[in-house]
């Protein structure tokens, strides 16, 4: 049965993503003491997009923009049979070596865990990095998993029923973060 879903709250707009941004490229640089040996892996679509632009806005802090890998984790996922027929498949673009690199791992919302879990399984086949950090603009918490991350843009208190949707200039033509609720 599908539901329509109505907007219960605007989060986030275009200047209060670009500040969280700002705020968590200056805590990858602090937390990693540089940039040095750091790698940016954002996982499609959306996580793509702000692994660009945090590696961009890294580069402004501390003067060294980190490669930036695309990671499409859909042959990884657990729940492959039930998402569609024939998923579609994007291409995973990591052109630099991962292995002793300390990797910052980048996605848009942060729910029970199995996308994460999905693209730490993709990223060991291309090597082994010094270590992964999480870095999700949103964590709208109820975990299946023990996964957590090490930079939060903003935590959200969502009930299931919600749904936090993240949408970005390069994918949907503006900025903005939204709580959707199902339509009773």
């Amino acid at each position: 049965m599908d539901y329509a879903m109505k907007e219960r709250a605007r989060i986030m707009d275009k200047a209060g993503l670009n500040r969280v941004l700002l705020r968590m490229a200056h805590e990858i640089v602090e937390k990693n003491k540089g940039t040095q040996d750091i790698a940016i892996v954002g996982i499609c679509t959306r996580g793509a997009f702000l692994a660009q632009r945090l590696a961009a806005l890294i580069g402004k802090v501390d003067g060294v923009t980190p490669p930036v890998g695309l990671l499409d984790i859909t042959l990884y996922r657990d729940d492959l049979s039930s998402i569609a027929q024939q998923p579609v498949v994007h291409k995973t673009e990591i052109d630099f070596d991962i292995s002793d690199k300390k990797v910052v791992l980048v996605d848009d919302v942060l729910y029970t865990g199995r996308t994460v879990r999905a693209a730490l399984d993709e990223i060991i086949d291309f090597g082994r990095p010094q270590f992964i950090q999480l870095a999700v603009l949103v964590d709208r918490g109820h975990r299946e998993l023990p996964i957590r991350a090490d930079y939060v843009g903003k935590n959200i208190p969502t009930s299931p029923k919600e749904t936090v949707e993240v949408r970005l200039e390069e994918s949907e033509g503006r900025d903005e973060v939204v709580v959707l609720e199902k339509d009773a």
